[in-house]
């Protein structure tokens, strides 16, 4: 395999016996990079799952604006509720940082990252290739 990558049966493992307390009420993904990891979730916990568009990144992962961008308003109501907000990678914590402003009348806002730094994260590593990724 390619440094850095891994396989999905891996990748899928960790999604099924990374310690995550079911004290949410909705899984918020953050598209595009949190929809694939969030479908993965929702099989594991059966909660109700939600969109939200902020951008970044380019396809390259090279930043494409100076701060992330929302780039269409909640549709959802997240007053009262707890959330899980997922997201695929993390490298700055801006994109995350965006979304928790956007979900402010939330009850409370945990991460999870498939790689990166966040409350709950499968992996941290510099180089990292997604096995869903063609």
């Amino acid at each position: 395999m390619v440094n850095g990558s891994k396989s999905l049966e891996e990748v899928l493992e960790r999604f099924r016996t990374i310690a995550i307390p079911d004290d949410f009420d909705m899984i918020v993904a953050i598209a595009n990079g949190g929809i694939v990891p969030a479908a993965i979730l929702n099989q594991r916990f059966n909660k109700e799952v939600r969109l939200v568009y902020i951008n970044l990144r380019d396809e390259s992962q090279q930043p494409r604006y100076d701060r992330p961008r929302v780039l269409h308003p909640l549709d959802f109501d997240v007053r009262g509720r707890r959330v899980l907000l997922v997201d695929d990678r993390v490298k700055s914590g801006s994109t995350f940082a965006a979304a928790r402003e956007l979900l402010a009348a939330a009850a409370s806002v945990r991460t999870f990252a498939v790689n990166g730094k966040a409350d709950h994260a499968l992996y941290d590593e510099a180089c990292f290739r997604f096995p869903w990724n063609l």
